[in-house]
């Protein structure tokens, strides 16, 4: 009978484990390149983490392209983000897994200064990562498709 079960066990880790590596690719956390909706151009590099209540979390590590110089400031932010430099800045947070989607969050836009509701969708496999910003209703917003570094 023991034999049996060690037997099933071990016929059933690489499932586990092909499944584990699955869930991984399909997380939203790890280094993206965001492409920017309006040029289809790469904008910078985000990095996305667990927070420690568990939420995620995003960080711009890079900022690739501005209008505003290669060190671009949040003028436009209100509060602790207002004239501090993009690089380093938390843009996205409070966001919890529900089913194959991430929400519940907010985001932040540097270049307006606005923030807004946020949905983040892993697609193609976790290759790509869809990015809904809006207010109010995910019907009123704009989408980016942020590309795994």
């Amino acid at each position: 009978m023991r034999t049996k079960l060690l037997a099933l066990l071990l016929l059933a880790m690489p499932a586990l484990a092909a499944s584990t590596a699955a869930f991984a690719q399909t997380s939203p956390v790890g280094t993206w390149t965001t492409i920017d909706d309006k040029t289809q151009k790469p904008k910078s590099v985000v990095e996305v983490y667990q927070a420690k209540d568990g939420s995620l979390a995003g960080r711009v590590s890079d900022v690739l392209q501005s209008d505003r110089g290669p060190n671009p400031v949040c003028d436009k932010c209100s509060g602790d983000r207002k004239n501090q430099p993009v690089k380093g800045m938390v843009i996205l947070w409070g966001i919890k897994q529900k089913g194959d989607t991430w929400e519940g969050g907010q985001i932040l836009d540097p270049t307006s200064g606005k923030v807004y509701s946020v949905k983040v969708t892993p697609i193609e496999g976790g290759k790509k990562l869809e990015v809904r910003g809006f207010m109010g209703f995910s019907l009123l917003g704009r989408t980016q498709t942020w590309v795994r570094r």
